[in-house]
């Protein structure tokens, strides 16, 4: 089966047809260039001008003006409820750990080291499964990024810039003038 048209804008709202549908995750919907596949198993490439964050848009629309709805996943997530919401927040907010606000529990991702210290400070930890939109940035744009306490891979050797410079999943940061 050929691969569907390429789709290289967005939508912020549905549309009045939708072709089809791409279940991704929290992490999956922070993308620029990616071959993504369908639910019919119908795969297309994604080229946007940049990296972007899906959870701001509706869906894609393919090059032959059909549209492809952005579903959120189902992942493995710890709800947190207790007397004093505000507090646990910002706790985890101090971590910059992705946390979804809902005005009876928050939800993050699973992680040992924050459950552990969110029980220490009296919250209710209860693992859940279902989708995650945590909150965006500060700014209205990008996103939290925050770290794992479980096996992961090192990045690649960082290649010292002067100024901020993008990695190409969302992450920028600043490098100053080495000293001489």
């Amino acid at each position: 089966m050929p691969d569907l048209p390429p789709a290289r804008a967005l939508l912020s709202t549905a549309p009045a047809q939708v072709y089809g549908a791409v279940v991704l995750g929290y992490d999956e919907r922070l993308l620029r260039r990616k071959r993504l596949v369908t639910e019919a198993g119908e795969g297309f490439l994604v080229d946007l001008p940049a990296v972007t964050n899906l959870d701001d848009h509706w869906g894609f629309v393919l090059q032959d003006g059909r549209a492809i709805a952005v579903v959120a996943a189902e992942e493995a997530l710890v709800q947190i409820t207790g007397q004093d919401l505000h507090r646990l927040a910002w706790h985890i907010g101090n971590r910059h750990t992705p946390c979804q606000i809902e005005p009876t529990r928050l939800l993050i991702r699973r992680d040992h080291v924050l459950e552990a210290m969110l029980a220490q400070l009296g919250a209710k930890v209860t693992y859940v499964t279902e989708a995650f939109k945590p909150e965006g940035g500060a700014y209205g744009t990008g996103r939290t990024m925050g770290h794992s306490h479980g096996p992961e891979t090192l990045p690649e050797p960082h290649v010292e810039t002067f100024g901020w410079h993008d990695h190409g999943d969302g992450h920028m940061h600043f490098h100053p003038a080495k000293p001489k």
